[in-house]
Parts: C-alpha cells; sequence; structure tokens
C-alpha cells in the first residue's frame, strides 16, 4: 500500500461511526461522578481545587469505558490512584527542565510499556501522562500538590462508589461474552448449512475464555449460569463441523444431506435461544418443532455410521443447552466446592499479586524489535519533545502538544494515524460548538462547570461510538473546564488548536522515524502458528491412540495455544495490510493463501476433534507415530518459513502411507482426516515456496499492482469504469 493510500484510509478510520450498542444509564452515573466533586470543590475551595477534581473523575470514569473483565470499580479505584501519584511525583520535579524532562522521559516510557499487559493497562498509563503534564502548573507547594493528588484521587473514589452503590446490570459483559460465544457457534452451524466447508472465526469464543477468568472474591459472586455454556460451545462446534463435512460425516447430496440440514438448523435455533437466555438472565424456551428435529434414531432415520454417531452426539450436547435456556434467569451464585479456586475456575490474579505478572510481560517485551517496546520509545521521546518545543512556544498551555501526543499513539501505524486525525478533527468541532456556547451564554463559573459536565456525560455516551466523536465533547469538555478558572475562550481556543496540530504531527512523524511495522514479521508469525497448529493435531491424533483425561487435557492446551498463534497472525496480517511498506518475505498474496492453507489444516484437525473417543474408548493404531511426524516436520516447517526456505513434508507422506499399509480399513475417518491436513500443508507448502529470485521478483510486481490498482481507483479509470 502506497503512503497516500494508507494515510487516506487511516483518515477514513478515524471518522468511521462505529455501529455499537451506547450505555446511557452508564455514561449517566460517570458524568454524575464528575458532578458530585466538582460542585464542592467549586463551591468550598476553588475553581483550580475543582479542575483537579474534574480531572481525576473525568479519566476514572472514561477508564471504567475500557474494555477489561475486572469490577470497574477496581479500574476506577486503579485509575485515580495512578492520577494523583503522576501529579504528585511531577510537582517534585517540576520547574526545572533538568529534573522535570528525565522524569517525564521514564515515566512515560513506563506507560508505554503498560501495553505488554494490555491495551486497557496502556490507556490508563497513558492518561497518567496527561495528568503530569497538566496539574504541575496548578500547585505552589508540596503541600498544595498533596492537596491536589488527593482530590484527583478523589474522584476515583467517587466513581467507585457510585459503582458500588448503583450498580448497572451487573454481569451484564460478561453475559454479553458468553451468549456472544453461543450465538457464534449458532450462526456456524447455519453457515454450514449451505457452505460445508465454512470456516469458523474462534475469537468470541476466546473473548468468553477471557471473560470466564475471574478472582476468588469474583468466583463466589458469579451467577451460575456464567459457569459451564462456555465449554459447551467447545464442544459443540466441532461436532456441528464434523456432521456437515461430506467427506467424514453427512453425504454431500440425497437424504442424507438434508437431514444434516435440518439437524444443522434445530442446533443453530437452540443455541440462539440459549444466547439470549443468558444474556438476558431470563428463560427461554425452544419451539416444540426444533425439539421434533432433534429425535435421532429408529428406523426412520437416514444418516448412517459415522454421521449417525455424530449426529447422536450433538443432540447429547443440545440437551445441554436446552437446559441451559430453560434457567438462564436462576437467581443465586455459583457454588464453590471446597479446595483451591484454580482447580474449579480459571483464575484472575487479584491487584496485589499481578505485580509479578506485570513485571514478567514487561520482560518479555523488552527486546529492540518490540512493538511494545518501540512504542515506549517513542512515547518517551515525543513526550519531551513536545514538552520542550510548546514551552519556547509564546502560546499559554504548551502541555496540550505532548498532551495530544500522548493520548493519540498506539503500538500499530494504522491507530497511531487514525487517532490523531480523528482528535484534530474532534478538537476542532468542539472547541467551536464549544466557543459558540460561551459567546452566547457567558462564561459563569458554575455555568461553565455544569456545561463541564453534560459535555463529559456526552463523551462517555459517545466512547465506543468512534473516537472523533468522543473526543468533540473531550475538546468542549476542557474548554468549559478551563472557563471555570476564569480564563477567556481567546486565551484557550486558538493555543490548543495549534498545539494540538504540533502534537498530532509529532505522534505522525515519530513512526516514520521509528517504525514497529508488522509486514516484516509476518513469516515468524506464520510461522508461529504452523507450529502451533502441528501441535494440535498431533495433540488430537494422540487422543485417539491413547483416549484418557490426560491426552484430552493435552488437547485442550494445545488448541488454546492453536488460537493464540493464530490471533496473533491475524491482527499482524491485518495491521500489515494497512501499512505503506514493501512486502517483505511474504508478499500479500502470498500471505493469504497461505493463511487459506493454515485455516484449512486447522479445520481437519477440529474435525478430527469431532470424532475423537471418549475417556477409555477405543484406540487407533498408528495414530501416535503419524502424531510425531506430523509434530516434527511442522515445528521444522516452521523454521524453514522464518527463514524463507521451501517446506517439505517427506515424512509426514511417508508416516501416512505407512498408516495406510497398516491399518487395513480400520479407522476410515481418522485417516480420512488425516489426509486433508496433509493436503492442506501442500497447499502451504505451495503457497510460500519459491526461489530467492522468484520471490524478489514477486515482491516488486505486488508493489506495481497494487501502486497500479490504487491509482486506478484514484482516477476512476479502474476496469469498472472502462467502457466495454
Amino acid at each position: 500500500m502506497t503512503w497516500l493510500r494508507a494515510l487516506g484510509e487511516a483518515a477514513r478510520s478515524g471518522l468511521t461511526i462505529e455501529e455499537t450498542r451506547l450505555e446511557p444509564l452508564v455514561a449517566l452515573r460517570a458524568a454524575a461522578g464528575v458532578a458530585i466533586v466538582v460542585a464542592p470543590t467549586l463551591w468550598l475551595v476553588s475553581p483550580a481545587y475543582a479542575a483537579s477534581a474534574a480531572l481525576g473523575a473525568y479519566s476514572a470514569g472514561g477508564a471504567t469505558f475500557q474494555r477489561t473483565w475486572r469490577p470497574r470499580k477496581v479500574i476506577a479505584l486503579g485509575a485515580g490512584a495512578g492520577l494523583a501519584l503522576g501529579t504528585f511525583v511531577g510537582y517534585l520535579a517540576a520547574g526545572r527542565l533538568v529534573t522535570f524532562l528525565p522524569l517525564l522521559a521514564v515515566w512515560a516510557f513506563a506507560a508505554g510499556m503498560a501495553w505488554a499487559v494490555g491495551s486497557t493497562a496502556g490507556i490508563v498509563a497513558a492518561t497518567t501522562v496527561g495528568s503530569m503534564l497538566v496539574t504541575i502548573t496548578l500547585p505552589t507547594s508540596v503541600g498544595h500538590a498533596l492537596e491536589h493528588a488527593g482530590i484527583i484521587a478523589l474522584g476515583g473514589v467517587a466513581q467507585a462508589m457510585l459503582i458500588l452503590l448503583f450498580p448497572i446490570r451487573r454481569w451484564g459483559a460478561h453475559r454479553d461474552a458468553l451468549a456472544d460465544a453461543l450465538a457464534a457457534v449458532a450462526d456456524y452451524a447455519r453457515r454450514l448449512r449451505h457452505d460445508p466447508t465454512a470456516s469458523f472465526d474462534p475469537e468470541p469464543l476466546m473473548t468468553a475464555r477471557n471473560a470466564a477468568a475471574v478472582t476468588p472474591s469474583q468466583a463466589r459472586t458469579r451467577p451460575p449460569v456464567l459457569h459451564g455454556p462456555r465449554g459447551l460451545a467447545e464442544r459443540i462446534r466441532p461436532v456441528v463441523a464434523a456432521l456437515a463435512d461430506p467427506d467424514v460425516g453427512a453425504p454431500a447430496e440425497g437424504p442424507g444431506r438434508d437431514r444434516a440440514r435440518e439437524l444443522l438448523d434445530a442446533a443453530a435455533d437452540v443455541l440462539d435461544t440459549a444466547a439470549r437466555s443468558v444474556r438476558r438472565g431470563t428463560a427461554a424456551e425452544v419451539p416444540p418443532a426444533t425439539t421434533d428435529v432433534l429425535r435421532v434414531g429408529g428406523e426412520q432415520e437416514v444418516l448412517e455410521g459415522s454421521a449417525r454417531q455424530t449426529a447422536e452426539r450433538l443432540v447429547e450436547l443440545l440437551g445441554e443447552a436446552l437446559e441451559i435456556a430453560g434457567s438462564g434467569g436462576a437467581r443465586g451464585r455459583t457454588s464453590t466446592p471446597p479446595g483451591p479456586v484454580g482447580d474449579q475456575f480459571l483464575v484472575r490474579p487479584t491487584m496485589l499479586r499481578l505485580v509479578p505478572v506485570v513485571v514478567q510481560a514487561v520482560r518479555r517485551e523488552l527486546r529492540r524489535d518490540s512493538p511494545v517496546t518501540r512504542h515506549a520509545v517513542r512515547l518517551a521521546a515525543v513526550a519531551t519533545l513536545g514538552y520542550v518545543i510548546a514551552s519556547r512556544l509564546p502560546l499559554g498551555h504548551g502541555y496540550w502538544a505532548p498532551i495530544t501526543s500522548v493520548m493519540v499513539m498506539r503500538p500499530d501505524f494504522h491507530r497511531t494515524y487514525a487517532r490523531a486525525v480523528a482528535r484534530l478533527a474532534g478538537t476542532l468541532v468542539g472547541v467551536a460548538l464549544a466557543t459558540g456556547t460561551v459567546r452566547v451564554l457567558g462564561s459563569d463559573a458554575r455555568l461553565s462547570a455544569a456545561l463541564a459536565v453534560v459535555s463529559a456525560g456526552l463523551s462517555y455516551l459517545l466512547n465506543r461510538t468512534g473516537y472523533a466523536y468522543s473526543q468533540c465533547f473531550t475538546a468542549a469538555y476542557v474548554v468549559f473546564l478551563l472557563g471555570m478558572g476564569g480564563q477567556a475562550w481567546e486565551q484557550t481556543v486558538p493555543d490548543r488548536m495549534v498545539l494540538t496540530l504540533l502534537g498530532g504531527a509529532l505522534a505522525v512523524l515519530a513512526y516514520v522515524v521509528f517504525p514497529a511495522w508488522e509486514t516484516p514479521r509476518l513469516p515468524s508469525r506464520l510461522a508461529d502458528w504452523l507450529a502451533a497448529d502441528g501441535r494440535y493435531a498431533a495433540s488430537v491424533l494422540r487422543h485417539y491412540a491413547e483416549p484418557t483425561r490426560d491426552r484430552h487435557a493435552d488437547m485442550r492446551r494445545a488448541l488454546l495455544a492453536s488460537r493464540e498463534a493464530r490471533a496473533a497472525w491475524q491482527e499482524a496480517y491485518d495491521r500489515a495490510r494497512r501499512e505503506p511498506v514493501r512486502p517483505r518475505g511474504l508478499t500479500s498474496r502470498e500471505a493469504h493463501e497461505a493463511q487459506e492453507a493454515l485455516k484449512g489444516f486447522g479445520r481437519a484437525a477440529m474435525l478430527m476433534e469431532g470424532h475423537v473417543p471418549r475417556d477409555g474408548g477405543h484406540h487407533v493404531s498408528g495414530a501416535e507415530r503419524f502424531a510425531e511426524a506430523l509434530e516434527a516436520e511442522t515445528a521444522r516447517a516452521a523454521a524453514d518459513v522464518r527463514e524463507h526456505r521451501n517446506p517439505d513434508w517427506g515424512r509426514v507422506d511417508e508416516a501416512l502411507r505407512a498408516w495406510e499399509a497398516t491399518a487395513g480399513k480400520g479407522s476410515p475417518v481418522v485417516r480420512r482426516e488425516a489426509e486433508l491436513q496433509k493436503r492442506s500443508l501442500e497447499d502451504l507448502a505451495t503457497a510460500v515456496s519459491r526461489t530467492p529470485l522468484e520471490r524478489d521478483v514477486g515482491s516488486a510486481r505486488e508493489e506495481q499492482r497494487v501502486c497500479a490498482a490504487a491509482a486506478a481507483q484514484d482516477d476512476g479509470s479502474g476496469p469498472a469504469n472502462r467502457g466495454g
């Protein structure tokens, strides 16, 4: 992708309205948190203290809108504490650049490294840098600095208390995550009716697993319906895929295929009903016609062999889904058997036990080629450079330039550029609206405080519809807040617009100077996914060779690792497609073909998982040998992909032929799925195998093809616009 096209796409992305469900009650509660700390401090103390209170309450309230599975009150308290600490430490070093700039650089670097823990930690940490830059201009002594820090922390406490006193749809996000997982499997079953080889995106299941991890206190209060259905969705997914597949399930045509379509449609209805029950917390009923379809067996049953066994297993699993749909509104708490919580639940560390986890995550990312480390370096450099430049300009509120840079910068190219455009556009509109309002209504301190609270509420409400739209009201909120302190709009608005532009420009240039492109890392990400998929496929085969509980646990761990590797590849692939970088190692076409081949390989393993014998069941001879060959060859091929060598599957082919020669007529379904796996591996080798000269020429042709397509799109002379 060319630079011009990449920048244009980033601009469109930054200004796009995202379709999402608004949360007006949650926004109202967060805005009330701002109001209950601003009003008393403005009335009893001074506008300066009211500004500190507003900063803490607003930032803590905004932190609770981030996608996290921890209780919102804990996030509010943590954000308030971080803001207060940043304010006080910043004041201690303020006054001289020789002391403040090193502190700012170190603090910004640490905030950037917080992305190693997750996006929520990274975003909240960035707000503490902004707090340090703003509030060091307010106190006049150490005592006053402590007071301001305390008031900022009080804003977080106020938000946490409101969340505690007025819970809104408690466990709602967890219910949504679980319901989305059930609905995703339902949608998959419907798509399989028309496309037996349809792919499945495991992201909803991964999200549901993240939501299922709880602290010990959460484990005691979690509703019973949130414990169990996720595993059911995991078990149904490979079964519906195995039933629909014409190679190992129902026949491609005829009465058997029609019967399979009926069962898949009924499965989708049952799963959708269970999803509605979980989401709403109320019992739901499945139509009688659907339950009639789920009667498998008898003389009139047209499914035979492995297809009939799969259908019987599906009906058995859907029986559990029917129980969930009928008891989704059950009240109470999850019973916790005696013993460690980790033996019954996915455990999330408490805030105190999170420290070693954070340290380990940061240590893993402390390397030169890490996107997180590069982001931290850019953040530290831009924050200090922006502060120095802005402080030398004849403008007030010079801290707005580094704040803009800190708040728009992300570890990847596309989001950084998109947010820079969105912040500039939102700031311009928000400042214009606030300025017009102030000129019409006046600049009374109490009126400005009320307008600031209203703007904060609107910013919260639009938080998830797009950064530009929430930023519009954030800018208005700041203008009203400064007006509350007695500063005329003429003194703040023009300066802030110029400094916002400066900060956005610094953030954009920082990525050009010190980028963290995903394009060169695509071969490594692909290799990780290939190796993880190989381990998953081998673990499924070993379960056939020795169907025990330990083998099943190994298969589950390998599946989770495979999903994580696939998610990492998908994220890198999506970012690389938006980067203005020449393909290196893999062209976009090769990456797409390799991706489809690995999806096919993972699907074959999933089909095999759909037929695994129960614990203690009949073992399949020859599966262990093929598993060893498959795991060893995929690991070796992963190294070949990293080093741009052509993979070879000779050992896998040899093991498969030996299996077919010794197994006779036994385990035909398993061997057929093994053949599907080998075919997918051959497709992968075809996608990535070329000579070095062919690879260089292909990269150049790919770049020329993309440039030509972009030019045709820009001037309207593409094939769709030509006559004939």
